[in-house]
This record gives C-alpha cells, sequence and structure tokens, in this order.
C-alpha cells in the first residue's frame, strides 16, 4: 500500500506532494509522459514485486482509436494502381512516368475495373465513383482525373482551399452527418487543412492577422475543453483576457451532469466577448450540445451580440444519432472545425476541414474595420489580388496559412484530400452507414464495462457521444462515502494524486480533467484506444484505489465534521 500523502513522499517513485503539485501545472498531454513512465515501471516491477506479465500498461489517455475503415482504404490503394496505370501510358521506361490526363480518364478506368476484377478496393471504388456522379452530378472524366491525378500527388493543389469536386463531396458529407442532412440556405465553402489540429491554428491566427480579435480581447470557451483552446489563447502573441462557461450542472447528488446553466452561457450576452470555441460533442465529457443551449445561443447572437463569432470543433459529432452542428443554428456566425481521425482512425493521415457559410458576419466585420486596418489587409493581401479587400475571410485563411508570400503553394497535399474524399464517399454508402453504427457500439459498450467495473454512476443522457468519460472522483467520494471522507481527500492529497497512484500501482494512465478546465479532482479516460475488456480492468483499478484511499481515511480516525 502507498503512503499516505500527509507523510514526506507519496509514493515509492518517490514523488512528494509538492512534486505532484507542480506536475499537476503542466498540460495533460505532457503530464500523461510521467504517467506513463509510472506504468512502465509498474509493467516491470510491479508492486508485490510482479511480472511484466502481470501488470500489463493500459493507456487510456490518448484519443488514437484502435479501430480503422479498411473499406475505403482498399479503395485507395485500388486507385493508386490505377494512377500509375495512367502514368505509364505516358512514359514506361526506367521507372519514369508522366501526368495523367484527363480525357478519357472515365473511359479508361472503366476498362481498368473490367481487366482488374479481382482487385481488393476496385468493387467499393467504383460504387464510391457512382455516388459521387449520382448525388453531385460531377462529369465522369474530371472526377477520375481529380482523383487520379490527386494520389499521384503531381501537382501542388489548385486551388489551393480544396480541390473543386473533393469540395463538393466532403461538403456532402458533412452535410449529411454534422448539419442534419440539410445545408442552411446560401453556401458553404471548406479549406482542406493538415487535420483539426491545423485548422485551429489558422483560425486562431487569421482573426488576429485580419484584426477581428486583437491582443487582449475578450473571447469565451465553453469548458472543459480540449486542451490547445485553452492554451492557444494564453500564448503571448494572443494574451486573450478568457471567460469560462462551465458546465457545472449535476443531475444529482455526487453526479455530474456536465451541462451547461442559463446563467454561465448568459456570459456570452456581453458584447466584449468577439469568440467562443466550444468542442461539440465536448472532450472530455463527450456531450453534444442541449436544445435548451442552443436556443438561448441563438437568442444571444439574435439580440445582444450579434457579431459574435462561433469556432465549433464536431470532431465527435459522427458518435451520436441524429447530431446537428451548432453551424445549422448559426451559419452566419460560425466556423466549423472537423477532423476525419476518430470516426476512421486516422489521426496519422491529419485530414481536417473548415467550413465557413458565404454569407457570414466575419466577412462584414472585416468591410467594416477601420481605415488603418484595411489599409494595413490591402498591403497584406495586395500581392493576392487587385481588390484585396473583397477577398472573403475563406481565402484569406488560405493565404494566412502560408504567410501570405507563399499562397501559390498552399494547401493539404493531394493524396490526403483524394483519402478524405473516398472516406465520405464511403460514408454516404450502406457499408459506410453500417460502420458508424458498428463503431458506436464499440464506445458504448466500453464505456458499460467502464462503469460496471468502477461501480461508479454516470447521467443518463441521450446526446452522449462516449468517445471519452469524465469522471468526477471528489463528488464521487462524497456520493458513495460522504462529505468527510471528500473533505479528507481534498485536504490530504493534489488533485492529481490518484493518477499517480493508479499508473504506478496498476499500470493504468489516465488523464486529470482539470487540465481541461474540468474540476480538478475529475479524471479523462478515453474510450477509443483499448480493448473492451481493458475498461472493465481499469474500472476495477479505479475502484480498487478508491478503497485504498478510504482505508487510509479509516486508519487516520477521521473526525466527522459539522
Amino acid at each position: 500500500m502507498s503512503q499516505p500523502a500527509s507523510r514526506a513522499v507519496d509514493h515509492s517513485s518517490g514523488y512528494s506532494r509538492e512534486q505532484i503539485r507542480r506536475y499537476g501545472e503542466l498540460s495533460p498531454f505532457e503530464l500523461k509522459d510521467v504517467f506513463i513512465r509510472l506504468a512502465q515501471h509498474a509493467q516491470q516491477d510491479g508492486p508485490g514485486q510482479q511480472s511484466a506479465s502481470q501488470t500489463h500498461m493500459l493507456n487510456a489517455g490518448r484519443g488514437n482509436p484502435n479501430w480503422i475503415a479498411t473499406g475505403p482504404r482498399e479503395a485507395f490503394h485500388a486507385l493508386g494502381y490505377f494512377a500509375l496505370e495512367e502514368s505509364r501510358r505516358v512514359w514506361t521506361a526506367d521507372n519514369l512516368g508522366g501526368m495523367p490526363a484527363a480525357t478519357g480518364a472515365g473511359e479508361r478506368f472503366d476498362s481498368f475495373l473490367r481487366r482488374h476484377p479481382g482487385l481488393p478496393g476496385t468493387e467499393l471504388l467504383a460504387r464510391c465513383v457512382t455516388e459521387a456522379q449520382r448525388r453531385f452530378g460531377l462529369d465522369r472524366d474530371g472526377l477520375i482525373h481529380e482523383l487520379a491525378d490527386g494520389i499521384t500527388g503531381d501537382n501542388y493543389p489548385v486551388p489551393g482551399r480544396i480541390l473543386p469536386c473533393t469540395e463538393q463531396i466532403v461538403r456532402g458529407y458533412l452535410e449529411e452527418e454534422l448539419y442534419g442532412g440539410a445545408l442552411p440556405a446560401g453556401g458553404v465553402s471548406l479549406f482542406a487543412t493538415e487535420g483539426g489540429t491545423a485548422a485551429m491554428c489558422y483560425v486562431f491566427d487569421s482573426l488576429q492577422q485580419n484584426g477581428l480579435v486583437n491582443r487582449g480581447d475578450r473571447i469565451a470557451l465553453m469548458v472543459p475543453v480540449f486542451t490547445p483552446y485553452i492554451e492557444i489563447p494564453k500564448l503571448d502573441t494572443f494574451d486573450f483576457d478568457v471567460v469560462l462557461v462551465r458546465a457545472t450542472m449535476f443531475a444529482e447528488q455526487g453526479v455530474r451532469e456536465w451541462r451547461y446553466p442559463e446563467e454561465e452561457v448568459a456570459k456570452l450576452a456581453d458584447p466584449s466577448v468577439k469568440l467562443v470555441c466550444l468542442v461539440n460533442p465536448s472532450n472530455p465529457p463527450s456531450l453534444a450540445l442541449s436544445e435548451r443551449v442552443r436556443q438561448q445561443l441563438k437568442e444571444i447572437v439574435a439580440g445582444p451580440n450579434p457579431n459574435l463569432v462561433v469556432v465549433t470543433d464536431d470532431v465527435y459529432g459522427t458518435f451520436i444519432e441524429g447530431f446537428r452542428s451548432l453551424a445549422c443554428d448559426l451559419p452566419h456566425n460560425t466556423l466549423l472545425v472537423y477532423s476525419y481521425s476518430k470516426h476512421y482512425g486516422a489521426t496519422g493521415w491529419r485530414l481536417g476541414v473548415i467550413a465557413l457559410h458565404d454569407d457570414n458576419v466575419i466577412d462584414r466585420m472585416i468591410a467594416a474595420l477601420p481605415q488603418d486596418v484595411t489599409t494595413r489587409l490591402a498591403r497584406r493581401y495586395g500581392t493576392l489580388s487587385l481588390e484585396p479587400g473583397a477577398m472573403r475571410f475563406i481565402d484569406r485563411l488560405v493565404a494566412d496559412s502560408r504567410d501570405v508570400a507563399l499562397h501559390h503553394t498552399a494547401g493539404l497535399s493531394t493524396p490526403q484530400q483524394v483519402l478524405m474524399a473516398l472516406f465520405s464517399l464511403f460514408d454516404l454508402l450502406d457499408e459506410g452507414q453500417a460502420y458508424k453504427h458498428r463503431i458506436r457500439r464499440v464506445v458504448a459498450e466500453r464505456l458499460r464495462l467502464l462503469i460496471e467495473g468502477a461501480a461508479m454512476k454516470i447521467a443518463h443522457d441521450p446526446l452522449r457521444a462516449g468517445y471519452y468519460l469524465e469522471l468526477d472522483l471528489l463528488a464521487e467520494a462524497e456520493r458513495t462515502r460522504g462529505a468527510d471522507f471528500a473533505r479528507y481527500l481534498k485536504d490530504t492529497y493534489e488533485p492529481i494524486d490518484p493518477l499517480f497512484r493508479i499508473a504506478e500501482q496498476t499500470g493504468v494512465v489516465l488523464l486529470n480533467g482539470g487540465g481541461f478546465d474540468g474540476p480538478q479532482w475529475s479524471i479523462r479516460v478515453s474510450l477509443a484506444n483499448l480493448d473492451d475488456l481493458d475498461y472493465l480492468r481499469i474500472g476495477h483499478h479505479l475502484r480498487t484505489v478508491f478503497d485504498e484511499y478510504e482505508q487510509e481515511w479509516r486508519a487516520s480516525g477521521p473526525a466527522p465534521r459539522p
């Protein structure tokens, strides 16, 4: 058993309470490396001198899923063989090929399919192409050429914002999965980015470059939230005055609901709040916004804060049936960020997109900027357009992503865009819908096993994505063992002490919820990256650590407090 934290040293690892407190100041994704080292030590020489085979490290700290979508990847590789065949039509000697041609590409693609009936991926690839033509009315030669030339990677992306056919396909995917089956009236333009993380960086940078949020301005974060949204505003580049909109509601005594009370959302009615960022469904609580909050936000934008810019990161939207992005409710105010990483098991591919309505408040605010700012921006973008003032914000995003001077080489690599298109088309087929429902069942089962193993209680919520779970250990302590025990934990230990203890003793790596601006005693468990039964084990380990704290509490003879 570990020593109580009230003594000089908390754990056999040698970390004092002061050291643990200091580690709590790190980003959760940096702190996890400390837990991994402890967990690896547990593997090699666990409690009671266990062998490595008896203590298995379980890293539930990262959101990288342990599934991939195989079908569209097979289609991608089959397309690669066709693209090489197209290239060899130009040159065939000494490993030298040429650029695929557009004229007749559709007919040659059909010939390729007939000649390679057993090649894995060709059947799905053919259905994807047919679906793209049927749904979006795309010219067959143009589509096939964009796919073949794109996967070859022999050209800069043209346009730099996103390839033409790919934009229509990705927009159709977003329409089905994030816009509730219907795009808002008017056009929606897309910018393909190197994952959702690049999208976040581009958005913050361009908003500042264009004078829409300036250093020291007031912005809001709906928390808990993915840590970069917390950490980027603190950089000296931005140094924003951050207002936190906290999910403080409880479903019952000791059971957090992770919902936003009306008075918290009302903070956004202040016109000095220029920008609000949120992840929806949230990270870590993994819940989509309630209808009540969505309606309140609509009323705020319709009333006291009409120029509020909303950045919504909807990467987990596909894990909730009937999900609708905030971009549906506030189309003219919202920058939608999406990544294919979680749904398709593609974090290594870096596939993301920014969506913005063509009629948006950002462009209107740029048009109304004071003359000195307008003059500065005309100089900034003057090499790109004879009318730089007329450049749309989404096109400024593209330029700013390459510091303007390298605008001519901007854009996501074309092979990445091709895979993005194939992922999107796969989703529009029956196989893609079956895959989506399968991975939803996977995370739901893991959630069930975790809660069963931990013997803890969470609020039932039909808008739960279940990709992560955030547990408030202090609230759970009070619910199950009383207020005196909860006070003992708070007074005796640092909030991240349970994470040190569980890593050291069991080899389990979790993240601290406080690092996501959640309750300090909360933890985040990723339900995506381990085997199902591992979550039952993690739950058991959590319960064991809780029991150990209770034993220490009782051994210390705590006196009941009024």
